[in-house]
């Protein structure tokens, strides 16, 4: 053997080795598993005209035909087209149309809250809108107008975004005073470890409302507290006393966005109408969202046109 061979060996074994050396085995972190998967769609405004139901039952087909289902559907409110200041009859064929395509089309799980277009009120008054509400709640089948369930080891918590002004007149964004204490009490008996989706129809925080419609006037912005919750200082300061809340989702605006503030991520997504079954609002088609949600509490949102 040449000197040249046993030198290149040697250099070879001692390579071997300091590697072998500097190899060290650490743990592997488990990816994260998705506990949950949800269609979120909102802002159906089914009616009898310009193929509403035809539409409705597309969507429908679209979710119900993913190679991966969604476990739940989330209806984020406005599910009918208006109630308000319409006659008896109008909302009755509405809210029939609605529910049969659900009956037809859908065999998925299903929750609901309640947006400002399901409340009917003929009459602008306190009693007209409690009255309208509560048929609202019979049609999506709720016996509370918000609440909370368990599913998968998340926490959803289902608000009702759509009060009455002072003065009994149409609707201001923004939760009641027994709904916040019934919401911090919810959280608190909520065990820490347990991740916290809330839903609501109008956002609690969202950067798309600054864009709907002129906002900008004289120096200032202008958001209507229809658009967007008026007591979003008051909620999001909540949710910072309880970092298990990770996202939240709403409807209304019928535009996409994502806002994270403070620890939590919340999603506007869109609408199954688009621009109330007349074609793209704005930049966003009509659609709906997949929800995924994993069991290290993180989420990951998406807007699928269907």
């Amino acid at each position: 053997m040449h000197r040249r061979d046993v030198v290149r060996q040697m250099g070879a074994g001692l390579a071997a080795l300091s590697i072998s050396n500097r190899v060290t085995a650490y743990p592997t972190t488990p990816a994260p598993a998705r506990a949950l998967r949800i269609a979120h769609l909102t802002d159906v405004h089914v009616q009898p005209l310009v193929g509403a139901a035809k539409g409705f039952e597309k969507c429908l087909h679209h979710v119900q035909h993913m190679a991966d289902k969604p476990d739940l559907i989330i209806n984020g409110g406005d599910a009918i087209m208006e109630a308000h200041g319409r006659g008896q009859d109008s909302v009755r064929r509405q809210w029939n149309l609605y529910n049969d395509v659900l009956r037809s089309e859908n065999a998925l799980p299903l929750v609901s809250c309640i947006g400002n277009h399901d409340i009917w009120m003929r009459q602008e008054t306190a009693a007209a809108f409690g009255a309208g509400r509560q048929w609202a709640m019979d049609e999506l089948k709720l016996s509370k107008r918000y609440y909370s369930l368990d599913r998968n080891g998340w926490h959803i918590v289902v608000l009702d975004s759509v009060q009455p002004k002072a003065d009994g007149s149409w609707y201001t964004a923004c939760l009641d005073e027994e709904q916040f204490n019934w919401l911090a009490d919810d959280l608190k008996a909520t065990p820490a470890t347990l991740p916290v989706l809330v839903v609501s129809h109008v956002p609690i925080l969202a950067a798309c409302v600054f864009f709907d419609g002129q906002r900008f006037s004289g120096d200032n912005w202008n958001v209507p507290s229809r658009w967007m919750h008026s007591d979003t200082v008051r909620i999001t300061s909540l949710f910072r006393e309880h970092p298990n809340v990770k996202a939240a989702l709403s409807g209304h605006i019928h535009l996409v966005d994502r806002v994270d503030y403070a620890g939590v991520s919340y999603f506007c997504n869109g609408a199954v109408s688009g621009a109330w079954w007349f074609g793209n609002y704005h930049h966003t088609a009509a659609g709906y969202a997949v929800v995924d949600l994993y069991d290290d509490g993180t989420v990951r949102n998406s807007y699928v046109n269907y």
